[in-house]
């Protein structure tokens, strides 16, 4: 109600203010339309618009800044659900760690055990980095000697070729101060707690013309001594074929006590592909 008496006290104000201009006007010495009485006329409606324009930009301006204060305490809001939303979210993932590509969900006894990767695409980026740095540090701490070279192959798309993919490292001392788990890991245990993310870097990076699609399916995983590429090309070597799955892996086990370095094409590689040879279903070179 306030605004509308306002509004009315205003307007009649106007109105007793502009026959008063016009009385003065009509009885003035000025009122024969003489060029003086028309300027003093027109200045006083060029005053009178100047104050009415002065007055809605005061309100515009009110209501503007009464709307950001409204906008900003909207966004505010948003956000503090939004942090709310997100925190929920991340709770949620970390209880599932473990697991690969595809899997969304783990059994908590894999938790800290497999290096965890999310079903789509790109997910595998920083277990990648993760892996590919956490092997540079054991491998300049212990050498070749914690190293273990790997191989895989699709039966579905050839029976006998062996691709090499890269190597895993592991640590080697129970008193190394940055041994995260209780137990020494095994040249299995290595290999097996990083086997999918070795797998989907194979099919999805290296060699999906041979890994993917069709050819994904009963993909193996082969190794070899660590930097033995020249002996197991000039088939010196056989190599041995990893069973097993994570619930082998010993409950004092840590993933971060191994890594993994991926092969990495350049080149006419990347077309032509790099080291494979022929191996037979027990490993053995094939003459």
């Amino acid at each position: 109600m306030s605004l509308y008496k306002s509004l009315f006290s205003f307007a009649i104000q106007f109105s007793l203010t502009a026959s008063t201009a016009n009385l003065v006007l009509a009885f003035s010495p000025y009122s024969s339309g003489s060029p003086l009485a028309i300027h003093h006329q027109h200045q006083h409606q060029h005053q009178y618009h100047q104050q009415e324009q002065q007055q809605q930009e005061s309100l515009i301006l009110s209501l503007v800044n009464y709307g950001s204060a409204a906008t900003t305490t909207t966004t505010t809001t948003t956000a503090l659900f939004a942090k709310k939303t997100t925190r929920r979210s991340n709770a949620k993932s970390k209880g599932g760690s473990g697991g690969g590509f595809g899997i969304k969900s783990s059994d908590s006894s894999t938790a800290g055990k497999t290096r965890s990767v999310s079903g789509y695409t790109g997910s595998g980026t920083k277990p990648l980095r993760i892996a590919a740095n956490t092997f540079d540090k054991i491998r300049k701490k212990y050498g070749k000697d914690c190293t273990t070279d790997l191989y895989v192959r699709s039966p579905l798309n050839d029976e006998l070729l062996c691709w090499y993919v890269g190597k895993v490292a592991r640590i080697m001392d129970l008193d190394d101060s940055e041994l995260s788990g209780e137990t020494l890991p095994t040249e299995m245990e290595a290999v097996i707690s990083q086997k999918r993310l070795i797998l989907e870097y194979a099919k999805n990076q290296l060699r999906p013309q041979n890994f993917g699609g069709p050819y994904s399916k009963a993909l193996e995983v082969w190794i070899a001594p660590g930097d033995t590429e020249m002996d197991v090309v000039q088939n010196k070597i056989s190599l041995e074929k990893v069973s097993g799955s994570v619930s082998d892996l010993s409950e004092g086990f840590s993933v971060n006590d191994v890594g993994f370095n991926p092969e990495i094409y350049i080149g006419d590689e990347q077309k032509e592909g790099g080291l494979r040879v022929k191996r037979d279903r027990e490993g053995k070179p094939v003459k």
